[in-house]
């Protein structure tokens, strides 16, 4: 096993820049390009790829996406020496792995990393090898500079593994932000949550970015970005064909998307104005107004379900004409809360669960932004005796 003695890096991003920088350190030969031409002046670099290629046994790309990754392996696939390895970190669709690892045969070895910018420049990423044997051997010191190998078996796999990866990190960044919100509804002291939060399953990621959260310090240069992740989860979606649930609204979080991933878990998950008309529609419920209800509906809305046994569709007046402008009788044990709100730009969808006496019903509305605010275009629901 020889270990490489100048190696291309291409992509010289947050993440390319640390791999470089932690193997330039071990000693190796570096030579590192970045197609934005912005470099952080740690190793050696060129303006040409195909000079930074031309004179190396191995090739790291660490680049956006798998369009990048095409891009920039034709423009160099000429320059390639006859015996290099190509060494994908690059984050890309289980399609696009594969297709890569038909394009460049044995030489290729589809590696994705899990870890962070301070994991790469510390060698201590965890890196998903999946390659011809023969090649990941002659990698394999490059690899271990980096971090802890763990053989895959195909580069589809591999790629499928990372995603998989991200979307538990997503889910973390999500479920971070819907903690915080909720304790600042409750009014508890960011200070104290945070402390808590730490001892539980999302302690790493509290842990990481404490500082910020805790409105401490700036987030400082982004590790991993909004912008990124959001990607990696439109790629999962896409691949799996199934939906992403509360991940998926990573890419409407209204913040910069070149921002860390820890600026999302303190943005605001939804807006009060889209609030406003589910709170309109509870308080129509609450009271028997129906005054609330035409506040909450725009004046074409429908109202759809199933009762007692038939599918019933009323207009926005027909529902009105069902409250007789006073509480139920139960009132007080009814209860109603708001499960989840997802927005995309101009439109959103809701679930809300109401518990009225022996029925229980599930909402959903599609709500839409008009010039006058937030409104229910539609409802549909069901009910559970």
């Amino acid at each position: 096993m020889t270990t490489p003695h100048t190696i291309a890096v291409l992509g010289l991003g947050r993440m390319g820049d640390a791999m470089a920088t932690r193997l330039s350190a071990q000693g190796r030969h570096v030579v590192g390009w970045t197609r934005s031409g912005r470099t952080a002046g740690t190793v050696e670099t060129t303006a040409d790829p195909n000079e930074a290629v031309a004179r190396a046994d191995l090739v790291l790309l660490a680049l956006f996406d798998g369009s990048a990754c095409r891009q920039v392996l034709d423009e160099v696939h000429d320059a390639l020496c006859p015996d290099a390895i190509v060494l994908n970190t690059s984050t890309v669709a289980p399609t696009e792995a594969s297709d890569l690892a038909r394009r460049l045969g044995p030489a290729y070895v589809h590696t994705p990393v899990l870890g962070s910018v301070r994991a790469a420049a510390a060698g201590a990423l965890h890196l998903l090898a999946a390659g011809d044997h023969d090649a990941v051997g002659r990698a394999r010191p490059v690899l271990d500079s980096l971090g802890t190998v763990r053989r895959v078996d195909d580069a589809s796999t591999a790629a499928a593994l990372k995603l998989i990866t991200n979307s538990g990190l997503a889910g973390a960044v999500l479920a971070l932000r819907d903690s915080l919100r909720q304790a600042d509804a409750l009014g508890l002291p960011r200070a104290r949550v945070l402390d808590v939060l730490e001892l539980g399953r999302l302690g790493g990621l509290v842990t990481a970015k404490k500082a910020f959260l805790a409105g401490e310090s700036a987030v400082g240069a982004a590790e991993f970005t909004i912008g990124a992740l959001a990607k990696d989860m439109a790629l999962l979606a896409a691949a799996s064909k199934t939906p992403l649930g509360g991940a998926a609204g990573l890419a409407d979080t209204p913040a910069d998307p070149e921002a860390d991933i820890a600026v999302a878990a303190v943005a605001p998950a939804v807006a009060d104005t889209v609030l406003e008309p589910l709170r309109a529609y509870i308080r129509g419920h609450a009271t028997g107004d129906p005054a609330h209800f035409r506040e909450a509906f725009l004046p074409t809305a429908h109202i759809e379900g199933i009762r007692d046994r038939a599918f019933v569709s009323w207009r926005l007046d027909e529902y009105c004409a069902l409250f007789p402008g006073r509480p139920a009788p139960d009132e007080p044990a009814r209860s109603r809360r708001i499960d989840a709100v997802d927005v995309h730009g101009t439109v959103a969808t809701a679930t809300m669960t109401l518990r009225h006496g022996a029925d229980l019903f599930t909402d959903i509305f599609l709500l839409v932004r008009a010039d006058e605010g937030w409104r229910i275009a539609n409802k549909a629901y069901h009910r559970h005796s």
